[in-house]
Parts: structure tokens; sequence; C-alpha cells
């Protein structure tokens, strides 16, 4: 009985979570120019407008440019983290690890006002800086968390016996362990870059018409229009976001990176 509980509960909460996701879809093939639900027909017309409207464009190419930086240097970054609390146990280790994971805590919103401050103060507000700093304060942790477990699921007798080998510790770091904890620094990079490239609430405020990203590019257009464009693009995010997560896991095995499966 409480198996079938739990599994009911388990049910609920899913079709909770896709339900929007579904809303979004269904409304984005309506053909008429209200978002209605259920459709009242089905047309791909506002899927086209949707890549070819210009704003859009602009800001999905603004995207890229900040996610691409954004994701790679937070690899870099938090792989480094993950290798100094994985390896090292130091003074201050506690409150590296405290600053590491706060900006899962903190409200983007908050990050983006401070960013928004510190770029005012270092008139760095015209550019792609401010965003790209905002950005990878939010994506490093992920990258840390994901590069801290694949080290924990490397085999240490492998950097031991490359050592008893006579292979020196910057060998066995670039030749043994890198290449073990490869899949989980991708990994990393991947979730990175699709939270950068779905980032809204920091963006808003670090952004300028310039250097809008797709998100922000999304909100103001529904500020002005109540088509079912948005639906479109917004589909389109989704099933892009799931078709590489999909692969993802197939490839690199994400459920073992991110410590959802340890087998």
């Amino acid at each position: 009985m409480r198996s079938v509980l739990f599994w009911s509960l388990v049910a609920a909460i899913l079709v909770y979570m896709t339900l929007p996701a579904v809303v979004v879809v269904a409304t984005s093939v309506n053909p008429t120019e209200l978002m209605a639900f259920p459709p009242t027909g089905f047309s791909l017309r506002w899927y086209e407008k949707a890549l070819t409207y210009p704003d859009f464009q602009t800001a999905f190419r603004s995207s890229l440019i900040v996610m691409a930086l954004a994701s790679t240097l937070a690899t870099l970054l938090g792989s480094t983290f993950a290798f100094l609390i994985f390896h090292y146990n130091f003074r201050g280790r506690g409150l590296l690890e405290a600053a590491l994971w706060s900006p899962l805590i903190i409200p983007h919103f908050t990050t983006g006002f401070g960013f928004l401050l510190l770029g005012s103060h270092l008139n760095l507000t015209q550019g792609y800086a401010v965003i790209v700093m905002a950005h990878l304060l939010l994506v490093t942790p992920f990258v840390t968390r994901a590069v801290f477990v694949s080290l924990s699921n490397v085999d240490a007798n492998y950097s031991r016996a490359a050592a008893n080998l006579g292979a020196t510790p910057s060998g066995v770091l670039f030749k043994v362990t890198l290449p073990l904890v490869l899949p989980g620094m991708l990994g990393g990079w991947l979730i990175a870059a699709i939270l950068s490239l779905t980032e809204f609430t920091a963006s808003l405020y670090v952004t300028a018409s310039r250097t809008q990203t797709l998100p922000v590019a999304m909100y103001n257009y529904i500020r002005e229009y109540a088509d079912p464009t948005i639906s479109a693009i917004s589909a389109l995010l989704i099933l892009s976001t799931t078709i590489i997560m999909i692969l993802a896991n197939h490839f690199l095995g994400l459920r073992r990176i991110l410590g959802i499966d340890n087998g």
C-alpha cells in the first residue's frame, strides 16, 4: 500500500512539473493569434516567426557568446576548485566550500542587482563582461559538483600505480587523472552552458539593449505582443534542452556524474 501511494505521489509530481511544458507546446501550434489552450487547429507559422524574428536572432547570438565564455571559464574554475577541495585539507576549506555553494541559495535577482551596481561602478554596463561574470558565479557550483563527483568515482589505485611506475605528479595529473574525470568536466560544461543559456533573472539586470540574451528578449517580446510566437520559441528551447540532456546522459553518464546513480 505504501509503495502504491509513493509511486502515485511521484507520478503526480511529474505530471505537475511537465504539464506547463505540454501547455506551452500545445499553444505554439495554435493557428490563431491568441495563446489558446487547447489549440483550435495546427500551424507552424509561429515557429517560422520565432526563427526569423530579428530581435530573437540577435539575442540568440548574444546568448551563445555569453554561454561559451561563462561555461568555459566555469569549467576551468570549477575543476580547479574541485581538485583543491578533493585532494587537499587546508585552512579555509570550509569557507571556500561555503562560498562556492552560496550562489545556489542566494536569489538570482540579488546576484543580478549586485553585478548591476558593480558594472555601473566600473563602467562595464555596455559590454558582455558583467553578464559573463554574473553567469560565471551562478554556474560554477554545478561544474564543481560534477567534477568532484567524478573525482570521487576515480579509483585512487590508478594514480598510485602511475606514480610507482615513475610518473611525475604532473604526469599523473595530465595522463591519468584528467582523462578519467574528463566526462565529468564535459558534463559540468554542458550543464553550465544550458543554465547560462536559459538564465533570465540575473540577466535582466545586467544586459543592455545591444547585449540582451534570449530569455530577456523573450520577456521584452511578451510585454508588447501576446501571440504564440513566445510559445514556439519556448517549445524549441524545451525540446532542444531535453534532447541534449538525453544524449549527454547516454554518452557521458550524467546520472553518475551528478551522483544520482552510483552504479
